[in-house]
């Protein structure tokens, strides 16, 4: 919980609150990023513009902050390429399995009070759960 500050947790669930209903008002369409980038990846539609625009919006966000005089936390990975790759495999193949992700499920879908993403996010939270334990108290990693 280093540097964890209130505010700007707060300012940010607001914000991706904010755009997830917005997107749910103005396009009628989930904030779900496995469904958004799925649809990418067929063929072209009249959605493919909003899809790229949104998934644009992430990739770009945080080098226009940081070129605006924002500080980024600095990032390090820690892990090879194979189990990176292998990693994000499976969170598409989870995400395919759960029908969305957690943004889809826990953003979105709680906040429509869906019973089926209520059922997905405690499961999610209780992998993560279970993966912390296991890596960190069992295996000492």
């Amino acid at each position: 919980m280093d540097g964890f500050t209130p505010v700007s947790a707060l300012v940010g669930g607001a914000m991706i609150g904010t755009s997830a209903a917005l997107l749910l008002l103005l396009n009628g369409r989930v904030a779900g990023i496995s469904g958004i980038l799925g649809g990418l990846l067929a063929p072209l539609t009249r959605e493919t513009g909003w899809r790229a625009a949104f998934l644009a919006g992430l990739v770009l966000a945080p080098p226009v902050y940081a070129g605006m005089g924002g500080s980024l936390p600095p990032v390090t990975v820690e892990a090879s390429f194979p189990l990176l790759a292998l990693a994000g495999l499976l969170v598409g193949f989870g995400a395919r399995l759960g029908s969305g992700c957690t943004s889809g499920h826990g953003v979105c879908g709680l906040g429509r009070l869906s019973p089926r993403s209520l059922a997905a996010t405690g499961t999610f939270m209780a992998v993560a759960v279970l993966t912390v334990l296991v890596i960190r108290h069992l295996l000492g990693a």
